[in-house]
């Protein structure tokens, strides 16, 4: 963990240090509908893009510069700034983990609003609390069964504006974590799948194997049968993602296990307990993405 700590304090320091560039999706989208705009218009494109997909090819459809800009006002868009998203269902635990992200318990001032039932339908914009951080954290809204192709979902909510988008998975991918990979992959914005509520599912886990604390008075058995269940916990969550990436015909990519308290004091106090996971590891790939996708050093734009 040490050397994760060290990684994320260096980033830390350059991303505290250094100016945000633009936004190398928007501005590739930019080139390519100036460059389409000359030999064909946006009804032919969206014509070609859907019989395409009737043959079994999934399209890739830019968006438009009306649509940039209203995806822009609709995330209250800064150039400044570098935008995570946080997508997932309804009980994924996307507030709690913006929140823990953030250094806020749910229950702190300016949190990210936590247990309400049902789908949220607007995207929730929430800067960092520490304000040294260039970085605005989304909650975007989930959807278990898309009711239009994932292209149109993917450009519909805009998801083109953000620099990474976290998916928060549950024991299986829904319709929309798949449109979201797919399309990101595409328009080539980083993502990371992330399951959270570790700390929920491995005690379940326990339970299930039959493990009762009330016949455990002195707690003999709760190390042997907590280790095992961590660990079928990691195996089974990391078999079902790579299952599920290979039936959508996506990538192997990594999938961090993480608690959200866990996850809270690795970044409220830079230390993590025993029950830590990929917590650390998460942060750390988080900020080099962000040094890597956008940060220049001042002298570096001074000599620019």
């Amino acid at each position: 963990m040490g050397q994760f700590l060290a990684k994320i304090l260096a980033d830390l320091k350059i991303i505290q240090n250094s100016h945000t560039t633009n936004n190398p999706t928007l501005e590739a989208i930019a080139t390519a509908n100036s460059e389409e705009d000359k030999v064909k218009t946006t009804q032919q494109t969206q014509r070609e893009a859907e019989e395409r997909l009737r043959k079994g090819v999934k399209p890739v459809v830019l968006p438009t510069t009306e649509e940039v800009a209203v995806a822009k006002a609709k995330v209250q868009y800064q150039d400044n700034l570098f935008r995570f998203a946080v997508a997932g269902v309804a009980g994924s635990g996307k507030s709690s983990l913006v929140n823990a992200i953030r250094g806020l318990r749910n229950s702190d001032t300016g949190a990210t609003p936590t247990g309400v039932v049902g789908t949220t339908v607007t995207v929730g914009r929430y800067r960092d609390s520490n304000r040294r951080l260039p970085f605005v954290w989304y909650d975007i809204p989930g959807a278990g069964t898309l009711n239009q192709p994932g292209w149109q979902y993917f450009n519909n909510q805009g998801l083109f504006v953000f620099d990474c988008i976290i998916v928060l998975v549950g024991d299986r991918f829904t319709q929309t974590d798949l449109a979201i990979l797919e399309n990101c992959r595409r328009f080539q914005i980083p993502t990371y799948i992330v399951r959270s509520k570790a700390d929920f599912h491995i005690p379940n886990l326990m339970n299930d194997t039959g493990y009762d604390s009330d016949d455990d008075d002195d707690e003999s058995q709760y190390e042997t049968m907590y280790n095992a269940a961590r660990e079928r916990y990691i195996s089974d969550t990391q078999a079902t993602v790579q299952q599920n990436l290979g039936d959508a015909k996506l990538p192997v990519q990594k999938v961090y296990l993480v608690s959200n308290k866990v996850l809270l004091s690795a970044v409220k106090k830079r230390m993590l307990p025993k029950a830590a996971l990929d917590e650390m590891e998460l942060l750390k790939d988080l900020l080099e993405e962000a040094c890597a996708r956008r940060c220049v050093a001042t002298e570096d734009k001074a000599e620019a």
